[in-house]
């Protein structure tokens, strides 16, 4: 069941009629129960899976929280964190390393029959697994107290809105808001209605439309010059941001309209001018959830490890923050998915990190005081960033290691411009895209997610108009899959 389909719109207007009348209570049953009918709508088998990381998490929480031992309370962490990622690293990850593994043998000659599973992907479970350790961590760590109450944590879990793809939510945000009675103002019936709407504007006027340019691009044993490369980049760019980040616009819209508060997960990122402010406006819940359960204590560890330790004229403070940084990235890029070029993702943008903070450095010393960026360095800068961003998107979009270095040379050594091509990628490119850059240069001018809702009624309406008029005229209405489904 996907947000842009009809079943998703009977079953939201069912639930939310149910929801309006009914008692505080009796909504969180019913937002349990429609969140397993949710999940288990894809695959029923896979819903025990959701239940048991929800007991064992559950159980673990008041166990740390019981006990004064810091031994005690570091095996019921263990305990969880390896349940998890266990699960985690069995459903994902299997068929990722047995292929490898036998393909290592295979190069020494080695024939090894493996026991051949074809273990499917249980949808959300990078979700879902984050956010239960995350609560369980911030327990054992004394941030928040563990809920007593087993219904309020199983709707924390698989509250349905965010169960499949995010945002990747924190205890301390969505448990209060399940735990007490909720009240729905009209501003947030406003909001919430925007947010529907905008978010299946981008994904089906933008993203599933501009997936059609990046396939041909990107399909498997095509040969596409280098002009073809760069304008399907530039749509598998906006495709995957059109497509994720609707996807939780319409998971705070529904939710707001229920009364839920839900964090903000993208806040226009190809307006950014560094790959730090990128991982500030991308993705936001799991860059933050990376930075505080693993760059943070990995750094800590590193820092009793290279204290003292220079190399190459630099203190140990920046090896500390380059090895935090390439492990935490490669790890973003292995939960992505089980493929070589996501670790070479990771690899990438961990590599524009610790690049960026270098030379950042070294330009902030040699900069007199007081001197500022001019209109033209700032667009100049945020160009050179979304390229170097669209670089690591083609990366991430190719279906193999070679490919992505036949891409690259194709990029580079076989760019010759053409009207054809321009005509074919350019122009489809431009017409679904633009409607995208406009509202979001009015967003980041104002540094509000929200300006739309503050123009005069007048021009709202006509934005609201503009929306449906092109979905209904050429949006996807295939009820095509979110593109982070799979990961």
């Amino acid at each position: 069941m996907v947000f842009n389909s009809l079943h998703f719109a009977g079953f939201f207007l069912v639930v939310y009629g149910l929801y309006r009348v009914l008692p505080h209570r009796p909504q969180n049953w019913l937002l349990l129960i429609a969140s397993y009918y949710f999940y288990a709508a894809w695959d029923w088998r896979f819903l025990g899976l959701l239940v048991a990381s929800t007991v064992v998490d559950f159980c673990c929480g008041l166990y740390i929280a019981s006990r004064e031992s810091p031994h005690q309370r570091k095996i019921a962490l263990i305990v969880s964190i390896a349940f998890n990622l266990s699960m985690l690293g069995f459903f994902k990850y299997f068929n990722f390393f047995a292929a490898n593994l036998h393909g290592l043998f295979g190069l020494f000659g080695w024939k090894v029959d493996f026991i051949t599973l074809r273990v499917l992907l249980p949808i959300g479970i990078s979700f879902y697994t984050f956010i239960t350790m995350s609560y369980v961590i911030d327990v054992y760590r004394r941030h928040i107290e563990p809920t007593r109450n087993f219904l309020e944590f199983a709707v924390f879990v698989a509250y349905f809105p965010h169960l499949v793809a995010g945002p990747i939510l924190r205890a301390s945000l969505l448990l209060p808001q399940i735990a007490a009675r909720r009240t729905i103002s009209r501003s947030q019936m406003v909001e919430g209605a925007w947010l529907v709407g905008w978010g299946l504007f981008k994904k089906m006027f933008v993203a599933d439309n501009l997936a059609r340019v990046a396939d041909a691009v990107f399909a498997a044993g095509g040969h596409p010059s280098g002009l073809e490369v760069l304008l399907g980049t530039y749509a598998f760019a906006f495709q995957i941001y059109g497509d994720f980040s609707g996807y939780s616009d319409i998971a705070r819209g529904v939710s707001k309209l229920m009364g839920i508060e839900l964090n903000i997960n993208f806040r226009f990122p190809y307006f950014v001018r560094s790959p730090q402010e990128f991982w500030q406006h991308w993705h936001i819940s799991l860059s933050t959830w990376l930075r505080d359960y693993v760059f943070l204590p990995l750094s800590y560890s590193l820092s009793r490890t290279l204290d003292g330790v220079r190399w190459l004229g630099l203190r140990d403070d920046f090896w500390i923050y380059a090895t935090g940084t390439m492990i935490t990235m490669i790890a973003a890029g292995l939960w992505h998915g089980a493929a070589w070029n996501f670790v070479l993702w990771g690899v990438y943008q961990g590599l524009l990190l610790v690049a960026f903070v270098l030379v950042g450095g070294r330009k902030r010393r040699r900069r007199p005081r007081g001197a500022g960026g001019s209109q033209l360095a700032r667009a100049l800068g945020m160009a050179a960033m979304f390229h170097l961003t669209c670089y690591g998107w083609l990366i991430f979009r190719a279906k193999s290691l070679p490919q992505i270095g036949d891409l690259t040379a194709d990029l580079f050594a076989r760019f010759h411009p053409s009207i054809d091509v321009l005509a074919a990628r350019g122009l489809p490119l431009l017409f679904y895209a633009t409607p995208l850059l406009v509202v979001h240069a009015f967003e980041a001018a104002h540094d509000d997610l929200a300006v739309v809702l503050r123009w005069p009624l007048l021009v709202r309406y006509g934005v609201w108009a503009t929306m449906i008029y092109l979905i209904v005229l050429f949006g996807d209405f295939a009820g095509a899959q979110f593109i982070y489904f799979q990961f």
